[in-house]
């Protein structure tokens, strides 16, 4: 008998070459070329097609890998063109809000702030604390609206740019070309007395306002216009431009309706900043003669209160004694 008979038909399987399972063509059979051997599957790796398993997993499988994942992109991902008009209209939004209650620029149409502020200049104008029920106070830096007659008839803008102005003005922080505002320092508030004579300081409520800091160079305080005395009426500002002699004031309209004064309810914010150009980038901060003249003001307000509330209190043990002795002798 053939050995090669008997070794194919009663080979026992633990005599079996490890790995080839019996088989012609397995990895150890010594009778297959190395390059047409059957490698044995890596660990994990399953049949082609299968999902999840070895890189034949089907476009579109949970664990795949494939051109169709890539072209999805990561889930929930927007679009930016579909995110583009929500952009814009949140910022349209936030820009009116600030607009509205924060800040608003304003541009220096004259030369009768001078050298405070200058033509061309732009300010920023605080509207928020007029919200809180803040007022104007001596020495600031105010946009009011025209009270009547003080900017004169000027015709109306017209063409495309001027409509555009208007669109751009009703929500970015920036007037409109028809709006007539002015913008002065405020010299005296509702109740206070000013004056001021040929020669002479401006004075509020009989107090000299030191003015050297601010004035226009070679400037008087009034001597084009000298006025007063005048009492302001409450709820009203008398306002006079840094350059004197160039400046179309209060001094110049107290033949008017108004007296030549302000009301409060016109003043749109106090200018708090130049902010243009940035070579002149600075604070518009209120000058130490009225600060001075603010703070003795206010000092005095105190004192008068304090007299009134230590006098309510000695007033009301002597009533309460005078009662008891009342009682006591009426029992």
């Amino acid at each position: 008998m053939a050995v090669g008979a008997r070794s194919g038909a009663n080979e026992d399987p633990e005599d079996r070459p490890e790995g080839s399972d019996g088989l012609p063509g397995g990895a150890d059979d010594p009778g297959v070329p190395p390059s047409r051997r059957e490698r044995p599957p890596e660990p994990g790796a399953g049949p082609p097609g299968e999902p999840g398993e070895g890189p034949g997993a089907r476009d579109g499988d949970e664990a795949g890998t494939g051109e169709g994942d890539r072209r999805k992109g990561p889930p929930g991902q927007r679009s930016f063109w579909k995110e583009l008009p929500i952009l814009i209209g949140i910022a349209l939004v936030l820009a009116l809000l600030i607009k509205t209650f924060l800040l608003e620029a304003f541009s220096i149409p004259s030369d009768s702030m001078q050298n405070t502020l200058q033509r061309g200049d732009r300010v920023l104008v605080d509207k928020l604390t007029p919200w809180f029920g803040a007022t104007p106070e001596r020495g600031e830096v105010v946009v009011f609206r025209d009270p009547g007659g003080w900017l004169g008839e000027s015709p109306e803008s017209s063409g495309p740019w001027a409509t555009v102005q208007k669109g751009i003005s009703y929500v970015l922080p920036f007037p409109s070309p028809d709006d007539k505002n002015l913008i002065k320092r405020v010299i005296a508030v509702g109740g206070d007395t000013v004056a001021c004579e040929q020669g002479g300081p401006v004075t509020v409520n009989g107090e000299p306002v030191d003015e050297t800091d601010f004035i226009y160079p070679g400037n008087t305080p009034c001597d084009d216009r000298p006025f007063g005395p005048l009492e302001v009426p409450e709820g009203r500002l008398w306002v006079m431009g840094d350059h004197r002699q160039g400046s179309l004031d209060s001094r110049y309209h107290m033949d008017g309706p108004t007296g030549g004064t302000v009301s409060e309810d016109e003043v749109v914010g106090r200018a708090i900043v130049v902010a243009w150009p940035l070579g002149r980038w600075s604070f518009l901060p209120v000058p130490d003669g009225y600060e001075e003249l603010n703070a003795s003001s206010s000092a005095a307000l105190p004192v008068t209160a304090l007299s009134g509330a230590l006098g309510a209190a000695g007033a009301v043990p002597l009533v309460m004694w005078h009662r008891r002795r009342r009682t006591s002798h009426g029992g």
